[in-house]
């Protein structure tokens, strides 16, 4: 019995760390954006797909993972995975051009979809008994906050003292451990009821992800301009056609239908993806701003951003308590409208705007989505049949995902129309001949701008670039502001309910399992 408890304590103990892991590398990345696109010569485009080739891969899979996990053993696709991941790391971080870093980042999100799924299958197996199930769950759900706090200081002290590269170096001693720990520890376990691949929903819903995620960065001047772009638009919007037909008409879909016919599900689906497209797109932004404008190296950015992320854990671990006495309902919108506040106060941001101006609504905007996650899980779960929870929460993940995509991918596109026609015009102001306009754009995207004699002094055109920045950057923050005042609305109009008592117990259980 002893040596049974030492197992188990082992198994949570790997899992965490492996789940460290993996929640690690989705927060040291964006520190290092600024260093990656003046080493590779990279524009915005190139950093938002820096970002999205990874959560955008993962996505992709995390729901096959964890069927494939089920058939050939959870251990088994879960060291795969782990191994992916790790070699995925090295490509990155020896990565001579912007195309191998984002097909590594693709590699390295193919690998992630298998640890979280996995490492929670695991554990399952692993703690069958309800209250220690619970327990080890929210020990191992509580290990992605850990990350979210040190994620931007590590990342900042690591590109600051040992460059970009290290960010990904750190993956592969650190995989190496866990490789080994694991293969000694866990045991493999399937599903005696084994499943089968839905081939045909996981290929469409890539070709879907992809081809909307595309067309949305790349429409950097305008949609219809480029035939490419309204091609992969027509793609998209097939492959979603496609999607549903097959989903519909299958035997074992990759994702029930049936679960959005329930309008409670429904809503609190779409407003994770606001909620996460919000927090992931401000994240994206402020990195750069933070760094290429306001001049702080990557270690005091992560500084700058490490309130905010504490803030939205507390929220997290109270939100139970104030959904016991408000009910879930009151709780999400009051988080929501809080933050939306919050985030529409950024708007005061300028060139030389001084960081404690911005710290309290980076507070209270982190506050104000992190109250709002247990209680939305807690919905989610409780709308869907009891048989579906496990696929349920699955689909909550995604929402998170797809929201953090959509995020990086249309508030970036936002942001480099803004930032190209305000440049723009304060090149036209100065007289400079219109066929110079894209080339010095291009060069400010890329992270700086080339001064000729046929330009204004450094200076001037440096506080341009500022300028323009901060223009794209109020867009951003309005979007982003807008997103979760609609996200509180749709659950205020559209959604009644009849479970407004959630125990805190169960809403940390259920909020675990989405993590």
């Amino acid at each position: 019995m002893k040596n049974q408890s030492h197992v188990k304590a082992a198994t949570l103990a790997v899992m965490c760390f492996a789940l460290f892991l993996s929640s690690l590398d989705e927060t040291v990345v964006n520190l290092a954006l600024p260093k990656i696109q003046s080493s590779l010569g990279s524009g915005i485009s190139g950093l938002q797909w820096v970002i999205n080739a990874y959560t955008l891969s993962g996505t992709s899979l995390v729901l096959p993972s964890g069927t494939l996990g089920d058939i050939y053993g959870r251990k088994r696709v879960f060291l795969v995975g782990l191994v992916i991941f790790t070699v995925a790391s090295t490509i990155c971080g020896l990565a001579p051009s912007l195309g191998v870093l984002i097909a590594g980042r693709i590699l390295q999100g193919i690998g992630s979809a298998a640890l979280v799924p996995g490492s929670l299958s695991i554990l399952t197996d692993t703690f069958p008994e309800p209250k220690e199930k619970t327990k080890a769950i929210g020990i191992w759900s509580g290990v992605s906050g850990i990350a979210l706090v040190a994620g931007p200081l590590l990342g900042g002290l690591l590109v600051d003292n040992l460059g970009w590269q290290s960010v990904f170096f750190l993956n592969i001693p650190l995989g190496a451990i866990a490789f080994w720990a694991i293969s000694r520890v866990v045991k493999e376990s399937k599903n005696p009821n084994q499943q089968r691949l839905d081939v045909p929903g996981v290929v469409l819903s890539i070709i879907l992800l992809a081809s909307l995620t595309y067309a949305v960065t790349e429409a950097k001047f305008g949609i219809w301009r480029s035939p490419l772009v309204v091609f992969l638009l027509a793609v998209a919007i097939f492959s979603l056609l496609a999607f549903l037909v097959v989903e519909s008409h299958s035997s074992h879909p990759m994702l029930p239908p049936q679960l959005f016919k329930n309008p409670t599900f429904a809503v609190v689906n779409v407003v994770r993806v606001l909620v996460f497209f919000t927090v992931v797109s401000l994240l994206f932004i402020f990195s750069l701003f933070l760094q290429q404008v306001q001049g702080y190296s990557a270690v005091a950015t992560g500084l700058r951003f490490l309130p905010m992320n504490i803030a939205f854990i507390v929220a997290s671990l109270v939100s139970g308590w104030f959904a016991v006495r408000l009910g879930w309902r009151y709780t999400i919108a009051t988080g929501l409208i809080i933050a939306s506040i919050a985030t529409l106060l950024l708007i005061q941001t300028s060139v030389d705007t001084e960081f404690r101006v911005l710290l309290w609504s980076l507070v209270f905007s982190g506050f104000g989505c992190g109250l709002t996650l247990a209680p939305l899980t807690a919905a989610g779960i409780s709308s869907a049949p009891t048989k579906k929870a496990g696929i349920a929460s699955a689909v909550l993940g995604i929402s998170n995902r797809f929201g953090s995509v959509l995020g990086i991918a249309l508030q970036g596109t936002i942001f480099t129309q803004l930032f190209a026609s305000d440049l723009a015009r304060s090149l036209s102001a100065w007289g400079i001949p219109s066929h110079l306009h894209e080339q010095i754009i291009t060069n400010a995207l890329h992270g700086g701008a080339k001064v000729s004699s046929d330009l204004p002094s450094g200076y001037v055109l440096h506080q341009a670039i500022g300028n323009a920045f901060v223009s794209g950057l109020h867009t951003v923050v309005l979007v982003a502001s807008f997103a979760l005042l609609a996200g509180a609305l749709l659950i205020l109009v559209f959604v009644r309910s009849n479970f407004n008592q959630i125990s805190k117990n169960s809403l940390i259980s259920i909020n675990s399992r989405t993590k």
